[in-house]
């Protein structure tokens, strides 16, 4: 791996020499593009449309748009000289529970290794994480940004979680047409219930897989191969149709009782009653109508 980042961890008078490498990649399939005429890649190049032409990267200066078309300007020696003294340490500020953050917070990941003699310290921090159940949020700065950050442990690991100042969370009042004071049928809402109790597992991330990035790549091997690629497309579906939420529920439900588990046999938790009243044939009480 590659190291990204070098400092340490420092919580109370505890300093942990640390190394930091990314714990994610990015797998998406990029293209470039291309003249279909010649086959030649397109490329981009910074131009002054001013001065009518391209620019090296040692004439372009950082610029701060503080009204249309006026800019303050700052070189990276200024940039630098307003970086904390701390921007090589992560300072822990506090400890807190795991569920106590939102989701929405958390950024990007990344690996913690100890660095050079910091194993003691290192594995101290990681066991006391470990035992409490805490994880530490800190203030590090990564690529002349500060970012509030989260540490805690993944196997053997200190692992470190880039996250999002609150002020940078948007206020759900800006989202448009939540709904308000919506009446809820109680029969839907237990059907709904039940079907995500039939669809309740542990958490498995191995049978997750991004299924149009494996086709994307199936699609291009079959090009390189010089064989054709048929694209077909779904048939279009009639949204103006009106949705029965109780048959849809129910047969949702119904699907979702049939669904094999991992012992061979169908994951029925429990049979709901609406489900057995729908046996009978001659009678349609409990039924959806």
């Amino acid at each position: 791996m590659h190291t990204v980042w070098k400092g340490a961890i420092s919580f109370g008078l505890v300093h942990v020499p640390i190394k930091m490498f990314t714990a994610t990649e990015d797998k998406d399939v990029r293209f470039r593009s291309i003249h279909k005429e010649c086959g030649t890649p397109i490329s981009q190049k910074r131009v002054c449309a001013h001065c009518e032409r391209e620019i090296d990267n040692d004439e372009i200066a950082k610029g701060f748009e503080y009204e249309r078309g006026k800019f303050v300007l700052f070189s990276e020696e200024e940039l630098d000289a307003l970086r904390p003294e701390s921007a090589r340490t992560i300072q822990i500020l506090d400890f807190v529970n795991l569920t106590d953050i939102d989701p929405i917070y958390f950024e990007k990941a990344y690996y913690l290794s100890p660095d050079m003699s910091g194993s003691g310290a290192y594995g101290l921090l990681l066991e006391a994480i470990r035992q409490t159940g805490k994880i530490g949020i800190a203030k590090i700065s990564i690529r002349s940004k500060s970012r509030l950050a989260a540490i805690r442990v993944v196997d053997n690991c200190l692992c470190l979680e880039t996250m999002h100042f609150p002020d940078e969370i948007r206020s759900i009042t800006q989202v448009p047409n939540l709904p308000e004071g919506v009446s809820i049928n109680e029969k839907e809402l237990e059907i709904a219930k039940l079907l995500i109790d039939q669809l309740s597992a542990a958490f498995d991330p191995e049978k997750y897989t991004d299924d149009y990035r494996t086709s994307l790549l199936q699609a291009i091997e079959s090009k390189m191969a010089g064989e054709g690629v048929d694209i077909v497309a779904a048939p279009a579906t009639d949204s103006t149709k009106v949705i029965d939420l109780m048959a849809a529920l129910q047969a949702s439900l119904d699907a979702a009782a049939q669904i094999p588990t991992d012992s061979g046999k169908t994951g029925t938790k429990r049979k709901p009653a609406a489900t057995k009243e729908k046996k009978p044939k001659k009678t349609t009480k409990g039924t959806a109508s």
